[in-house]
C-alpha cells in the first residue's frame, strides 16, 4: 500500500488521496511563497503588523505604528501583490504535478484558475479584512482565516472544473 502511494506520488495517474497529499505540497510550496511575499510587504513596504503579531515576536522585528484604517486597507494591498506570484507557483505546480491538463486548452485553464482563486482570494481576503477592522485580530490569525477559506474553495474548484481531475 505504502509502494503504491510513493508510486503515485511521482506521476500524474493518482488516486484521491495520492492527488490530496500532492495538492497540499504544492500548496504549501505556493503557501509559504505568498506568505513570504505577504510578511516582506507587511513589514517593510505597506505596514500591516501590529508589536503583538506573532510574526513580529518571533522575527523580531522592528515595525511602524499603523492606523487600524491603514493597517486593514495594506492587508488587501499586500495580499493583492502576493496573489499573483504565488498563484503563479500553485498553476505550474498544478499543473506539472497535481492533476492532469488538458480539459480546456492552456491559455483558458490558466485564465480559470486566476478567475476561481481570484473568487477564492476575494472571500478570504474579505474574512481576514473584517477580522482585522471589527473583531481588532491579530494580522497572522486574518492571514490564517483567509488562507483557509481559499484552500477549501481552491481544491474543489481546481478539480472539477480547471483540470480533469
Amino acid at each position: 500500500m505504502l509502494d503504491s502511494l510513493i508510486e503515485q506520488l511521482g506521476g500524474n495517474d493518482t488516486d484521491g488521496v495520492a492527488q490530496f497529499i500532492k495538492y497540499a505540497i504544492c500548496g504549501g510550496l505556493a503557501t509559504v511563497t505568498d506568505m513570504a511575499i505577504f510578511y516582506l510587504l507587511s513589514w517593510r513596504f505597506f505596514s500591516a503588523l501590529k508589536t503583538d503579531d506573532i510574526a513580529v515576536r518571533i522575527f523580531r522585528l522592528k515595525i511602524k505604528p499603523v492606523t487600524e484604517e491603514r493597517r486593514a486597507r495594506n492587508f488587501i494591498i499586500n495580499t493583492g501583490i502576493a496573489f499573483i506570484f504565488s498563484n503563479f507557483v500553485a498553476y505550474t505546480l498544478n499543473a506539472l504535478w497535481v492533476f492532469e491538463p488538458g480539459r480546456h486548452v492552456w491559455y483558458i485553464e490558466m485564465i480559470l484558475f486566476y478567475a476561481i482563486s481570484l473568487v477564492s482570494i476575494a472571500i478570504g481576503t474579505a474574512l481576514g479584512w473584517a477580522m482585522i477592522k471589527f473583531m481588532k485580530l491579530s494580522t497572522t490569525s486574518s492571514y490564517i482565516g483567509k488562507l483557509t477559506a481559499s484552500l477549501l474553495i481552491n481544491f474543489v474548484c481546481r478539480k472539477f472544473i480547471v483540470f480533469k481531475g
